[in-house]
């Protein structure tokens, strides 16, 4: 069924200094009472200035905490906990606070403002969030952010690491669509042209910036706008698809069994690169991508196994079955393990 309407983000602000406009933003949103999440240990790096922005802006705040777990059963007592005059909650940090504020707004049915301090992965712009359910991490749905703030000074200081993580992230569009428009070929499930088109053109932006640096300000600015649009394409779609194909399901698996896993746009974009092989789709520019950006010499220096990629491609079907990528295919699989055990690039980063 296609949807009749769709959100998008109503406060969209990305660039230098714009953490310090937070309660601006706030108030020009019609917000005046809201609680803030941050991530563990922000507190003392961002806390005076956020308080100070929204001093000035007359908005007050309600509560204001640390959060480090996404473990559901907290999240649910945290959202009933939130004071009744609550008008908008707000996360400050990285993936885990993002998605805790963004479920615990969902289940109160209040506007969530995603306020990321690094560029990782899309996840401060979609519609779902990562919690863990009975131990396990699981994709729960919730609603794409009513606001998101990105400071390009704040997630330059982040480490590198998470540069490269969006980097992985925002490549894996390419594949995704692949393994989209591939599975409505095949008779199984429905395709969205203009959320295709959305997504396209995030990702074909993001790869055509000039940069000097991954520091660069052009450069993380493109990143975050690119996820940004990922999230809307994601929207549009009514699921994930549009950015999520068998690249993820790799990832996905190794999370399932690995005792320590690599942030999730490292194994996303390791994957990437796999499953533009094994569709013989854009392989040399995705290469190219990950080569420039330094993120095939940082990833080689992690001692990611072979065979734990080998186990992540067999699972990968399990991992969602209602879906019919590209690895749900005993022949795409034999081929993608091949891959692993024979691609030169891969050679160099997987032990």
């Amino acid at each position: 069924m296609r949807k009749e309407s769709i959100a998008i983000p109503a406060v969209l602000k990305v660039g230098k200094g714009t953490l310090s406009g937070l309660g601006k933003y706030l108030k020009e949103a019609g917000f005046e009472q809201v609680v803030i999440y941050f991530g563990n240990g922000l507190i003392d790096l961002f806390g005076f200035k956020v308080m100070e922005s929204l001093k000035e802006s007359g908005i007050s705040l309600l509560e204001y905490r640390e959060l480090d777990t996404v473990d559901i059963d907290d999240i649910i007592s945290l959202a009933l906990e939130l004071p009744n005059r609550t008008q908008a909650v707000v996360s400050i940090g990285g993936g885990k606070v993002i998605d805790a504020g963004k479920y615990a707004a969902f289940l109160k049915n209040l506007p969530f403002i995603s306020v990321p301090t690094s560029s990782s992965s899309d996840g401060f712009s979609s519609a779902s969030a990562s919690l863990t359910v009975h131990g396990r991490r699981n994709s729960m749905p919730a609603k794409l952010a009513y606001g998101i703030v990105v400071d390009t000074e704040v997630i330059r200081t982040a480490p590198e690491k998470f540069i490269y993580s969006g980097i992985g992230d925002m490549l894996s569009k390419i594949t995704a669509i692949y393994d989209w428009i591939y599975e409505t070929e095949c008779g199984c499930g429905e395709l969205n042209d203009f959320a295709v088109m959305i997504a396209k053109k995030a990702v074909n932006s993001f790869v055509r910036t000039p940069y000097d640096n991954i520091q660069d300000e052009v450069f993380l600015k493109e990143l975050v706008d690119s996820l940004a649009m990922s999230g809307i394409a994601n929207e549009i779609a009514g699921s994930s698809a549009p950015t999520s194909g068998s690249e993820h399901l790799i990832s996905h698996a190794l999370d399932k069994f690995l005792d320590e896993p690599q942030l999730h746009g490292i194994q996303v974009g390791i994957a990437t690169y796999l499953m533009s092989r094994v569709q013989e789709h854009r392989y040399v520019r995705i290469n190219k991508v990950l080569t420039d950006t330094g993120f095939w010499k940082y990833t080689a220096s992690l001692g990611m196994r072979k065979d734990d990629f080998i186990k992540a491609i067999d699972m990968a079907p399990s991992v969602k079955p209602h879906r019919h990528t590209y690895l749900h295919e005993e022949k795409y699989r034999n081929k993608a393990k091949e891959l692993v055990l024979t691609d030169p690039v891969l050679d160099k980063v997987l032990v």
